[in-house]
This record gives C-alpha cells, sequence and structure tokens, in this order.
C-alpha cells in the first residue's frame, strides 16, 4: 500500500477532528489582542459560550472521548459551583397539648343537689348528671321531665328497682328503655325524647340513659329541684 492511500493514524485523526473544536471555542474565550482597534459599538456583544454550554455541545454531538482530551487545553476551565446550601433542620415537633383531666375529675354544678346524692335533676334548667365522691361522674345532660299536672317530683329519693327493656303498661306499652325507678309511683329516669314533656318521668337521650342506668344502683340517692 503506498503512501498515497495510507489511512490516516489514529492521532492524526483525532487532531483533525478536534483542531475546528477547540478554534471555536477560542472564539469565545479569546482575549482581544494588544493594541488592537475596538469595534464600532454595534450593541452587546452575543454572550461567549461557557463551558457548561460547550460541554453540552459535546455531549449532543456524541464527540468521542479522544477529542474531547486533545481539545480540552483550549477550553474555558469549568466554573467552581457552589457548595449545595445545608439542609434546613428539622422544625422542632409541637410539644404535646397538655393532658386534660378526665371529665370525672371536675366539680359537679354548683347547686343545692347534695354531695351524697348520686343523681342530680335540675328541672327549671331541663339538665340532670351523675357525682361521686364529690366529683362529677356524668353531665349535665339534657333531659325533660313532667308536664303541669304529671310534674316530676321535687326532694330526696333514691333508685327503687332497675328494668332495662320496660314498657308502659298505663301509656299503652310505650318503650321505656333503661328505667331505673326512683318512686313507687312509676317515675323513672329512662330514654326518650328530650324534645317533649311528660307524665312525670325524666327522659334522657339513648346514650345518657343507658349511662344512667348502668351506673346507678338500687339504693342510690336522686335528689331533685
Amino acid at each position: 500500500m503506498t503512501g498515497k492511500h495510507r489511512k490516516p493514524s489514529r492521532l492524526r485523526r483525532v487532531a483533525r477532528t478536534a483542531a475546528p473544536l477547540a478554534v471555536i471555542a477560542g472564539l469565545g474565550a479569546a482575549p482581544t489582542a494588544a493594541g488592537a482597534q475596538p469595534l464600532p459599538n454595534l450593541g452587546p456583544a452575543p454572550q461567549a459560550p461557557n463551558r457548561a454550554d460547550i460541554d453540552g455541545f459535546l455531549d449532543r454531538a456524541q464527540i468521542p472521548g479522544e477529542v474531547r482530551d486533545a481539545v480540552e487545553p483550549f477550553l474555558p476551565k469549568a466554573e467552581p459551583q457552589p457548595a449545595p446550601a445545608p439542609a434546613p433542620a428539622p422544625a422542632p415537633a409541637p410539644a404535646p397539648a397538655p393532658v386534660q383531666e378526665e371529665r370525672a375529675a371536675d366539680a359537679p354544678p354548683e347547686s343545692p343537689c347534695p354531695a351524697t346524692a348520686r343523681a342530680c335533676v335540675d328541672l327549671s334548667g331541663n339538665r340532670t348528671w351523675l357525682q361521686q365522691d364529690g366529683k362529677l361522674l356524668y353531665g349535665p345532660t339534657v333531659m325533660s321531665h313532667g308536664k303541669p299536672g304529671q310534674e316530676t317530683p321535687k326532694g330526696t329519693f333514691t333508685v327503687t328497682r332497675k328494668v332495662k327493656d320496660e314498657i308502659s303498661y298505663e301509656f299503652d306499652n310505650a318503650p321505656m328503655p333503661y328505667a331505673v325507678y326512683f318512686t313507687n309511683n312509676g317515675h323513672a329516669f329512662h330514654e326518650g325524647s328530650s324534645n317533649v314533656q311528660s307524665a312525670g318521668c325524666v327522659r334522657l337521650s339513648h346514650d345518657a340513659a343507658k349511662f344512667f342506668f348502668e351506673n346507678l344502683q338500687v339504693g342510690d340517692v336522686v335528689y331533685i329541684y
């Protein structure tokens, strides 16, 4: 094979490819020669490519590594990247809310109901509650009581008996769930509408009637005022 047709050496191929790249890269970075006449004011000159622009071009053009090595001395130095800002410190966890004391630790409402009573009924306030050892156990909760002519009696009473699934024989077998009797004349706490006056009983919501039934025992004092 003659020299005329010999395949160029690898180094010569690299240099041939790298030279134009180096010239292009150097155009934006080369300083103005000393003593050169300034160009007329033609407006702002285009910004010279920085190293990031050149690296991006080389990546997109898929320039081989040996060519990159050859033009490296002609390229502007990469701008130092600022150190990443430290991650913000995590916000301190909110302080746990103070645990509220249970309702049972509250004092009962101010009333004439004695501390010895287990159940208190405020007829004028349409409310009732349970208490134990001088502390509020349940309530006050809304209730309804006897209508005019069939008033709920006032005074001090004791629980006489309890019937969970009671019915009223006097009023067409009307249901009286969770009945807790406190007189021998049919007066009792029981579940019923608190929006309608009764024939003398103390009507409670389902939850209140159930709680009264489960926590009042025969012999407990009921005070109604």
